[in-house]
This record gives C-alpha cells, sequence and structure tokens, in this order.
C-alpha cells in the first residue's frame, strides 16, 4: 500500500473521530499495530461495539483473542488492512498477536 492510501485511511479515521467528539457518529475506536506494539496497552468498550485493528505496519499480524464469549481470529493481516472486531460478551478480553507473541492488549467490556 502506497503512503496515499495511508494518508487517506489516516484522514478517514481522524473525521470519524472528530464526528464522536460531536456526537455527530457512533464509529468504532481504532487500534493501529505498528513496530510490532498496539496503539493501546487497553481499551474499555460497550458490549456490542467494535474496534478496528488496523495493520500499519511493514509486517503481517494475526490478531487473535481465546477470551470465553468474545474468541475470533483475524488470520494473517496484511500491512495496510483493517478488521473490525465486535465485542459480544462482557468481561475481560486478552488480545494478542498469534505471530509476535509480546503484542497484547486488554480488552474490558462493560454493559
Amino acid at each position: 500500500m502506497g503512503i496515499n492510501m495511508y494518508r487517506a485511511r489516516t484522514i478517514l479515521a481522524l473525521a470519524v473521530l472528530a464526528g464522536l467528539s460531536t456526537g455527530a457518529l457512533a464509529a468504532t475506536q481504532v487500534i493501529h499495530q505498528q513496530g510490532r506494539v498496539f496503539s493501546s496497552e487497553s481499551v474499555t468498550v460497550k458490549k456490542g461495539d467494535a474496534l478496528t485493528f488496523l495493520n500499519d505496519d511493514t509486517i503481517p499480524h494475526n490478531i487473535m483473542s481465546t477470551s470465553k464469549g468474545n474468541e475470533f481470529n483475524l488470520g494473517s493481516q496484511a500491512p495496510g488492512s483493517s478488521t473490525d472486531v465486535a465485542f459480544k460478551e462482557a468481561g475481560d478480553v486478552a488480545v494478542i498477536c498469534a505471530i509476535h507473541p509480546r503484542m497484547k492488549m486488554a480488552v474490558k467490556v462493560v454493559d
């Protein structure tokens, strides 16, 4: 993916976040993957909300969770790609990269 596509995604993400600050839109939070780390170590979401996992790294990642009620496995996520993950059950969710085990984050899902 070229730099122009990266800029376009960044501008779109900023526009969505700006809409959130004015109450105009409901949108997902974006979790970036860069330098083999997540952009946030922990986040809180409401049950039913989603996170967007955006790989803006130069290498593939495989984001997954085995936490009961919120299991998912995105498979190999190529650089530049993004995937939304909805969290269906309240509780604590451990999220990792199956390729880079030091990549970890916690998601707290509340009612």
